[in-house]
């Protein structure tokens, strides 16, 4: 057991860069692929993202499209702050509806909610992938320093 609340089903969390350079966008695609091929052969049936631009839209896009292929996989939300439901961005809304649950960080915005939100995600995952680009500041940079102190398999994908 890893001290997690879903010890029972193996967990998959994404981090990673809102900001992705467009002539990288095929090849982050492609080893965000890769990675959750891994992921789901090794065991995780349970799959996390923030549901924020950039890394986590991709990585929920291609877990819906993955629910077809295996139907025991299931997708979550892990929104920081219930106000971000609202958003317009029509990726976001429709890959919404392809989640198995919904999981809200904090009621109201806050600062914290964010990082919140990511500690969730790490705290319930015994694999995060992380589409990195090397700066040392951020949410992306906290999150894998996060499950580097908590001991968690690490696949990043360098960008």
């Amino acid at each position: 057991m890893n001290g997690n609340s879903t010890s029972l089903v193996k967990t998959c969390c994404i981090t990673g860069h809102r900001d992705l350079p467009a002539e990288k966008m095929e090849y982050i695609k492609e080893m965000l692929r890769q990675k959750v091929e891994y992921a789901i052969e090794n065991g995780c049936i349970r799959f996390l993202s923030g549901f924020a631009d950039g890394t986590d839209l991709l990585f929920a896009s291609i877990i819906s499209d993955k629910k077809n292929q295996y139907p025991d996989i299931r997708l979550e939300a892990a929104i920081p702050y219930r106000g971000r439901l609202k958003t317009k961005n029509s990726d976001f809304q429709t890959l919404l509806k392809y989640c198995d649950q919904i999981t809200v960080a904090c009621e109201e915005y806050i600062p914290s909610c964010y990082m919140r939100r990511n500690r969730y995600m790490v705290d319930e995952s015994q694999l995060v992938i992380a589409v990195y680009d090397g700066r040392d500041k951020g949410g992306t940079w906290a999150t894998i320093r996060y499950a580097y102190k908590l001991q968690r398999e690490l696949q990043i994908i360098p960008i």
